[in-house]
């Protein structure tokens, strides 16, 4: 069941607030009476609550049986307050946000909204692994453990010209007119969609035991964007790359922009699940960034297959598997029963 906890207005790192601001959460299993028992999902760019469902339920690693399962959609996925979704700051009239501020405003649903001071673990794929490493920098007491899956700690050029290139397509679009549209650029959307999830997130290697017949791409892709079309805001798109490609961990208060010094300050064990080939996120910054963490643990995500950032997705049997088995046992040994 899909929850909203208005919060005011959230004040934002850059002093700007997001008036009249609600978070939107789902749950799943039930709180204990000690309200030890939570793990906080975060959620993906272009992502809602739904996206780690595949390992959420009764003897999955995210089992319910035993913790209360806790899906945070972050600012701009048009669920929490976002630019598609706010009547006093519409469209492009809504302030620039961070993942620090999606950080804090999930803080506020847990302390101030569901009284919890303290998780089992934080979880979190793509930018949601960028969240969960963020949580660690943030409020490193919080948690028992901290599961990244195909993260970032700092955005690098690579990953930032794919989000522009994205940006791009939207935003030529005549129809986009400004971000006053009356109706989604479809275009801008559909070749966004291709350059993000049809090619970035996969690999060439996917698509070769894809298709038998290389030809047979260009319909299915053309399907996948028509009915994605209408899925996510092109406006909630724009703002969520923003955030995304200005993030650094050195910049959190304190650290003076030092990535490192922020990595070691990283009190929690921390699990990085890693695709290999990943396009969007590449595996070299999360694995150099590992080396930094004082108790990291680093897995390549069903190795042997070549499924890019699309390993953390959920679509391909054999990851679910590893990442099921990999979770669960890491979860076991560092979060509190």
């Amino acid at each position: 069941m899909l929850h909203s906890c208005p919060l005011g207005d959230l004040v934002l790192e850059s002093g700007e607030n997001i008036s009249e601001f609600s978070i939107s959460y789902a749950t799943h299993g039930e709180l204990n009476s000690a309200r030890s028992n939570a793990i906080l999902m975060v959620t993906a760019i272009g992502a809602n609550h739904t996206r780690l469902d595949f390992l959420i339920g009764p003897g999955r690693a995210l089992d319910t049986d035993t913790h209360f399962i806790i899906c945070a959609n972050a600012i701009g996925n048009g669920l929490t307050t976002s630019p598609s979704t706010s009547s006093t700051q519409p469209r492009l009239a809504f302030p620039r946000f961070t993942i620090r501020d999606m950080v804090a405003s999930q803080h506020a649903l847990l302390t101030q909204h569901l009284g919890i001071t303290h998780v089992a673990a934080v979880i979190g794929p793509s930018m949601g692994g960028v969240q969960a490493l963020q949580w660690g920098v943030s409020h490193p007491a919080f948690m028992d453990a901290i599961v990244a899956l195909v993260p970032l700690a700092k955005t690098p050029a690579w990953t930032i010209a794919l989000l522009d290139a994205t940006r791009q397509a939207i935003m030529l679009d005549p129809a986009w007119n400004n971000g006053n549209y009356t109706s989604p650029p479809a275009r801008g959307i559909a070749l966004w969609r291709t350059l993000f999830y049809g090619l970035a997130a996969r690999t060439p290697e996917f698509y070769r035991d894809q298709f038998t017949g290389p030809r047979e791409i260009l319909p299915w892709l053309h399907q996948q964007s028509a009915a994605l079309t209408a899925a996510f805001d092109a406006n909630d798109w724009l703002y969520q790359t923003w955030a995304y490609e200005r993030h650094d961990l050195g910049t959190t208060p304190g650290f003076g922009g030092d990535t490192a010094k922020a990595l070691a300050a990283i009190q929690a064990p921390t699990l990085m699940a890693l695709g290999t080939h990943d396009l969007v996120n590449p595996e070299w910054e999360p694995r150099a960034a590992a080396r930094l963490i004082p108790n990291a643990h680093v897995v390549t995500i069903s190795p042997g297959s070549i499924t890019g950032h699309a390993a953390a997705s959920g679509i391909v049997r054999e990851d679910v598997a590893f990442l099921d088995t990999q979770i669960a046992r890491f979860l076991s040994i560092h979060c509190a029963s």
